[in-house]
């Protein structure tokens, strides 16, 4: 819930620049709320982890006693087939996009989207 969080927070702060941390697996829930960024022109930087697993449903299995879960089921909690391409979803809800996979990259990106007067996303590749 994490985008239409920052979406409220910017419509109700918009002297601010609100910076929302999401994973990718969650993001894909409410991903339309780019787009009311975009319209909006709200000042949010979307951080989006992108582990490419809905990685807190297979603790929830864990935690359930189902850790010896079938191949299907594990597929089942990937978001990597086919892969997600956030830089792209972003751009067509006309959010600016980058993605970065160093910690360089995200410090360069992170730096320019705070001078940014609009909504934008980075996607974050973690392991």
């Amino acid at each position: 819930m994490g985008l239409p969080l920052a979406t409220g927070a910017a419509i109700a702060c918009p002297d601010r620049t609100v910076i929302c941390l999401e994973g990718d697996g969650s993001a894909m829930y409410t991903i339309q709320a780019l787009w009311t960024q975009a319209r909006e022109g709200l000042r949010v930087i979307n951080i989006v982890l992108a582990n490419r697993s809905y990685r807190i449903l297979n603790v929830e299995l864990e935690r359930v006693g189902a850790a010896q879960a079938g191949t299907r089921a594990r597929d089942m909690l990937r978001i990597d087939n086919p892969e997600i391409d956030f830089v792209a979803l972003a751009t067509g809800l006309g959010v600016s996009a980058t993605r970065v996979d160093t910690p360089a990259g995200f410090a360069r990106e992170l730096s320019r989207a705070l001078k940014s007067q609009g909504p934008c996303l980075i996607e974050v590749m973690i392991a």
